[in-house]
């Protein structure tokens, strides 16, 4: 963990963290933020600028260079614009070893302020955003509780700024991945105050500057799982989730000629001592840390100050959630139609919460025109059947020649079958078998794809 300058805080001083990669949104999500705000002298904002170590950017878009100095081996440069503080770690993108690294590196600059921001490097912001989201706190915080806000914001266009989505979402569960981990997604929110959630979106979070001690970044987790185990780790340090009910700013989402890690971070680029690890070899890394977390992973790591609490369970928070990690089962409601993303505690007894478990499959299986027979008569139909390790039948669908070429994609030349459905916890899918019906010639041969 970092060592903080110990110093007074103001009541409404904000340390804003920003991870960048090679980001042109950079310098205008800056200009945004610093427009906005009510108090922009008020602003501590601290950025791990990933791109060719070069801060001319910063100086020509007008800001005022007051010092620099080292961090470890790192440049930090020190800037001053319309009264915001501005500091920036300035390196070239091929140092660099992932989001969460980024963020910590960020997190090292925080001078003990009252508040905490974390964002991502393209977003824009509501009027007054900082006023609000001191104000939505303090209004939680009289409440006895630990509240953070935190969700994925609406999105905005850089090429047209006048269409910005205009509604608020919340997090909730949306699968397993293939490791285990819980992923996300939103669904809209229509509150007259901040809701309750279990989850923290990584693009957004606003806390208390305490939550930079208590739930600092892990530097070794890559991308893929900070989320979850962000919240894990707050949950446990005592820290309430709550969804904000106005909006407060937008991101950007698409990003689809935007410059990646891991299209920087390749073998290649390992093989001619570019950088030290491929991408992929930092997440495996991290995703073993954020299963650690989870308590999920056969022979976990040690954590050290990147662990949990102590003032509540990861079992509380499983059951807050709704949502049973090692088992990978959830309560019928959080992939229900109210999608739910936080049972308070009276909600249901330890042994309720056991028995209500399902356990939520949803795949994408493809089939080539050559795998099965495209061509059959106009009465005739697919069985597509989905059977655990001892052959049990858990999923059963049919479709006509009609339904078939509905999801058939022009693009891949495959046909795509999304099957979703839940099975008891003791009953896993294997294999998923497709065979094709005729008048003519009765039933086809059947083709196996592996769950």
């Amino acid at each position: 963990m970092p060592i903080h300058n110990v110093v007074t805080p103001q009541p409404d001083s904000i340390f804003v963290s920003i991870a960048s990669y090679r980001d042109p949104e950079l310098i205008p999500t800056l200009r945004d933020m610093i427009a906005h705000a009510a108090n922009p002298a008020a602003l501590h904002i601290a950025i791990c600028c990933q791109h060719d170590s070069d801060v001319s950017p910063f100086i020509d878009f007008g800001m005022k260079l007051l010092h620099t100095e080292k961090i470890e081996s790192y440049d930090v440069s020190f800037f001053e614009y319309r009264d915001a503080r501005i500091s920036v770690i300035s390196l070239h993108y091929y140092e660099s070893k992932g989001a969460c690294w980024a963020r910590h590196m960020a997190e090292r600059l925080y001078r003990n302020e009252a508040w905490f921001l974390q964002i991502d490097s393209h977003c824009r912001f509501a009027p007054d955003w900082d006023r609000e989201a001191i104000a939505m706190l303090l209004e939680l915080q009289a409440d006895g509780t630990s509240p953070v806000l935190s969700t994925y914001p609406p999105a905005y266009d850089p090429e047209d700024e006048s269409k910005r989505t205009q509604f608020i979402s919340r997090l909730v569960f949306r699968e397993f991945s293939a490791d285990g981990i819980p992923m996300l997604s939103s669904t809209p929110l229509k509150s007259d105050k901040p809701a309750r959630c279990g989850y923290l979106a990584g693009g957004f979070i606003f806390a208390p500057g305490s939550f930079v001690r208590d739930v600092p970044n892990d530097p070794d987790i890559f991308f893929a799982g900070e989320e979850i185990a962000m919240a894990a780790r707050a949950f446990t340090h005592g820290y309430d989730i709550y969804t904000p009910n106005k909006i407060l700013l937008w991101h950007y989402y698409q990003r689809s000629d935007a410059s990646k890690i891991w299209s920087d971070h390749t073998n290649d680029a390992k093989k001619t001592g570019s950088v030290d690890l491929a991408w992929w070899e930092r997440d495996k890394i991290s995703k073993k840390r954020v299963r650690s977390v989870l308590g999920i992973d056969a022979s976990p790591c040690d954590l050290g100050c990147y662990g949990h609490g102590n003032i509540r369970t990861l079992a509380d928070f499983e059951q807050r959630l709704g949502v049973h990690f090692l088992s990978q089962t959830v309560i019928p409601d959080v992939i229900g139609r109210e999608r739910v993303s936080y049972f308070p505690g009276e909600s249901f007894s330890k042994e309720m919460w056991f028995t209500q478990r399902v356990h939520p499959n949803k795949r994408k299986i493809t089939f080539t025109i050559d795998e099965i027979m495209a061509d059959i008569d106009n009465d005739g139909w697919w069985h597509i059947g989905v059977y655990s390790e001892n052959n049990t039948l858990l999923e059963k669908k049919t479709f006509t020649p009609q339904e078939m070429a509905q999801r058939f994609s022009d693009k891949k030349n495959v046909y795509e079958i999304e099957l979703t459905f839940t099975t008891p916890p003791s009953l896993k899918p294997a294999v998923v078998r497709v065979c094709s019906y005729t008048q003519r010639q009765g039933w086809g041969k059947t083709v196996e794809k592996m769950w």
